[in-house]
């Protein structure tokens, strides 16, 4: 199959065909269940694009992540470096980036979205806390949505207006996420310094966020109940094309199983990160993957509701 997916990606030369299959094992392992998704459910021609997307989003994130803010800030400007040189020359000594680079070559919204993330990670470097709800939304917003773009301009509507309330769906949809991402690794963030829940919602509940108690199981069920408002706001699947709308389902369905399993860890998160029950997501894509071969069967018909 992955063979397949490069060659109806236009991937032909020896090289790239093994720099993109060295990001799809990074992808792989940074989000197992949405890659599993992207694999059975996207149309073949487009996983590779993703998956370098995907990739090159995690490569940076890996770069940045780690030291002080300075140390932070010259990986960010080092990488940006290494970014514009790549598409400037058409060509880098980094698979990530060649297999950006064409990806760019075969989509090339991809590069705007490319330069508003580069702009983001500058927020990302920067925070040590976030104060309240509208800190979040910045960081949401600078940070979050281009990353999340990165991959979902992919397979955005053409359509101007569409693709408006698709991007606002996309940033509904990362709100939540990042609200999620925060809880689920709560205990390796707190242990980095750099705990995401909002501070004025954990002094509020009085909670300490090394102790699994009840104040700390409140704030949980808070947060969780704020991701799930935006989750129930998402409507995607009506702006993208039929072949996509399986792929959207499964992403939005695999954050419901990450917050149900947030939910049920509550206070336990602060000793254990969380994330979402392999066997259900495994239920999930499955469903999605035969309603997909039944939509697409010959005489079946191609409404894709």
């Amino acid at each position: 199959m992955w063979k397949r997916a490069l060659d109806r990606a236009g991937v032909g030369e020896p090289r790239l065909r093994r720099d993109y299959t060295e990001q799809r094992r990074a992808a792989r392992r940074y989000r197992t269940a949405e890659y599993a998704a992207a694999r059975l459910l996207l149309p073949a021609g487009l996983l590779p694009h993703v998956v370098a997307a995907v990739a090159f989003m995690h490569d940076t994130d890996e770069r940045i992540d780690r030291g002080t803010p300075d140390e932070r800030a010259a990986a960010l400007a080092e990488w940006d470096g290494l970014v514009r040189k790549a598409f400037a020359e058409g060509d880098s000594g980094l698979p990530v980036l060649r297999c950006l680079v064409r990806t760019s070559e075969h989509h090339p919204g991809v590069r705007a979205h490319v330069e508003d993330f580069l702009r983001g990670c500058e927020r990302e470097v920067a925070w040590r806390t976030i104060a309240d709800d509208e800190e979040l939304e910045r960081y949401v917003r600078e940070y979050c949505l281009p990353a999340l773009m990165l991959t979902a301009c992919l397979f955005a509507p053409g359509d101007k207006a569409a693709r408006a309330a698709f991007t606002d769906g996309c940033h509904r949809l990362i709100r939540a996420m990042q609200r999620i991402d925060f809880l689920e690794d709560l205990s390796e963030d707190v242990r980095a310094g750099r705990a995401g829940v909002p501070a004025d919602a954990v002094a509020r509940h009085g909670a300490d966020l090394t102790r699994p108690d009840a104040a700390l199981g409140r704030l949980v069920e808070e947060q969780a109940d704020l991701a799930a408002s935006d989750l129930a706001a998402v409507s995607l699947t009506g702006l993208v094309a039929p072949s996509y709308r399986p792929f959207v389902r499964a992403l939005v369905g695999v954050q419901h199983l990450r917050l149900d399993a947030m939910r049920r860890a509550g206070a336990s998160l602060a000793t254990r990160a969380s994330g979402p029950p392999a066997p259900a997501a495994a239920a999930l894509l499955l469903r999605e993957t035969a309603a997909r071969r039944v939509r697409w069967a010959p005489g079946a018909g191609a409404s894709g509701k």
